[in-house]
């Protein structure tokens, strides 16, 4: 374990502005999900902001390509799980990892945001894993982006309308999460926060 820590924090250091970006290994390519990412890994590139992703297939990859056809860094934290289908060919900085709270530990020291496309338990359990630590106040000014209203939608109105409703939750806390189909608007916020970010650690 300590062994991961340390070769993620030597691969990634001086890595620069980044978001990371989860979705579905299971989107098909061609999809207009993984269409979606694509145009979204192009578009954090551009605003000069490297992507990171699992390194799966699927959205992830799609979000690589972007990244990677925008001249952008390109990067893949891969886990080791059983049938598992590998990195996918996008990725120029490839980190492999076995235990997944090593590999999570990168996925928010080396971004300033977490931007959610449609996904699956893996997705869920990055996306509430960084809800706490926002919610916790153990990181700062790290917007978290659901991309894709129609599927998001559903899960937002049932924290406000159930577990906000049940006290389970406070108000400030289901305003953690940014739900958008504008990926204008999910660039915008990550690059302030990096501007910010940037701006506080100097």
């Amino acid at each position: 374990m300590a062994a991961e820590l340390t070769q993620g924090f030597a691969a990634l250091r001086g890595l620069g502005p980044a978001a990371s970006v989860f979705g579905s290994a299971r989107t098909p390519e061609g999809s207009p999900e993984h269409e979606q990412a694509c145009e979204l890994g192009r578009k954090l590139g551009a605003a000069g902001l490297a992507v990171i992703t699992g390194g799966g297939p699927g959205a992830m990859a799609g979000a690589n390509q972007g990244a990677r056809e925008a001249g952008a860094h390109s990067v893949g934290l891969t886990i080791d799980l059983p049938h598992e289908q590998g990195a996918n060919r996008w990725i120029d900085l490839e980190v492999p990892f076995h235990y997944f709270f090593c590999r999570k530990v990168m996925f928010v020291r080396y971004a300033s945001a977490f931007v959610v496309l449609p996904g699956g338990y893996g997705t869920f359990d990055e996306l509430f894993e960084a809800m706490t630590l926002i919610q916790t106040r153990k990181v700062h000014h790290f917007p978290l982006v659901l991309v894709g209203t129609d599927y998001w939608g559903g899960l937002v109105d049932w924290l406000r309308d159930r577990v906000l409703a049940e006290g389970k939750i406070g108000a400030a806390d289901l305003e953690l999460l940014h739900l958008t189909d504008d990926l204008d608007e999910a660039v915008a916020m990550v690059t302030e926060a990096a501007r910010f970010q940037g701006e506080a650690a100097g």
